[in-house]
């Protein structure tokens, strides 16, 4: 009697071990690959699945996207600039049986070939190319990606670069150089205001020589504004070019006035010069006033 208890006690645990490796459960992510005898027998869908158990193996394959970091690359670009450059890609299996028939593993195989694409296309661009247009590398990368995981079964949905580390010479060599530019763009703009102030000053002066009352009106306004901040002195501002010109008009009749000399008397007038009495040795005769008036 305890023999047929222990017989039945081992019947029960095989038929619950050929039951558990019979019944599959897929997922509704995941789709299952149906090998017999070693052989392909189809695609099965997501729900409960019974299979021949030590005839039929059952391998899962999940639909969802996977996230892949790639790992930092030691990248030599065009133009001879060493950097460092890390990625992320994403992917999916759009075709459970090629995931499995036709690669091993295809985690690893798109890892190995997204490293090596990477150099690679980044080695076609210059450090400046690398560093503005990451939508064009990342899209070639995706693009020389799909050429070769299509066959596999698996889409690269997305290539994204994350990280770029540049050597610290480049990295104070692009510092001077930005500080360079705004240098040069706040130069290019001083002058461009200085250009339209000058314009704007040029205006000015044309509208208050055609209405002499302005300039008077803006003199004005300018002690109002002297006044207002409570100030000791007064400063009364006057047109500068006529200040010069009336300067120099006084200088000029002061140094005419100087060569001159004192004025003449109507007897030195009436006097011969001394280089005519020199020429002809005898002076020469002079008439008095009364003599004149009485002849």
């Amino acid at each position: 009697m305890a023999a047929w208890i222990v017989l039945a006690g081992v019947l029960l645990m095989v038929a619950l071990f050929v039951l558990s490796q019979a019944v599959h459960v897929v997922t509704q992510y995941e789709k299952g690959v149906l090998f017999r005898f070693g052989r392909l027998i189809g695609v099965k869908e997501p729900g409960l699945h019974l299979i021949i158990p030590l005839v039929d193996r059952l391998t899962k394959v999940s639909l969802r996207i996977v996230t892949m970091p790639i790992q930092s690359q030691g990248i030599i670009t065009r133009d001879n600039v060493s950097v460092d450059i890390s990625a992320v890609a994403y992917f999916r299996v759009i075709d459970a049986v090629k995931s499995v028939v036709a690669i091993e593993n295809v985690a690893a195989a798109i890892d190995q070939i997204a490293q090596t694409t990477l150099r690679r296309v980044v080695g076609r661009h210059t450090l400046d190319e690398a560093l503005s247009e990451t939508n064009v590398i990342n899209a070639n990368i995706r693009e020389f990606l799909d050429v070769s995981t299509l066959e596999w079964g698996v889409e690269v949905t997305l290539v994204e670069l994350k990280d770029i580390q540049l050597p610290d010479s480049m990295k104070r060599a692009m510092a001077r150089q930005a500080e360079a530019e705004r240098e040069k763009r706040a130069k290019i703009i001083a002058a461009e205001g200085e250009s339209i102030a000058a314009t704007a000053l040029g205006q000015a002066s044309d509208t208050m020589l055609a209405h002499p009352l302005a300039l008077q009106l803006r003199n004005l306004q300018t002690l109002v504004e002297l006044g207002v901040e409570k100030n000791t002195t007064v400063v009364f501002p006057a047109p500068m070019m006529s200040a010069i010109s009336e300067l120099k008009t006084f200088l000029d009749r002061e140094i005419t006035a100087a060569t001159a000399g004192p004025p003449r008397s109507a007897a030195d007038s009436a006097r011969p010069p001394e280089s005519e009495i020199a020429r002809n040795g005898t002076p020469a005769p002079t008439v008095s006033a009364h003599e004149g008036l009485g002849s």
